[in-house]
């Protein structure tokens, strides 16, 4: 995979992200809101990793070049 396909991965988790956000926003109940609050946190857990990936993806790709 690449540095910009781990780039692009991350985006669209982070647009899960906004979209999580606002199911938290409307959430009824406390019950719901700790289910979503523990998505948003998996959720998060992705976004790192794809960005710690699009990182070293980079880093190889800049070493190659070199």
């Amino acid at each position: 995979m690449s540095s910009e396909e781990a780039l692009a991965r991350a985006e669209k988790l982070l647009e899960k992200v906004e979209e999580t956000r606002r199911q938290l926003e409307q959430a009824d109940d406390s019950a719901q809101a700790i289910e979503i609050l523990s998505q948003l946190s998996e959720l998060a857990k992705e976004v790192e990793a794809e960005l710690s990936r699009a990182r070293r993806e980079a880093e190889a790709e800049a070493d190659a070049g070199a």
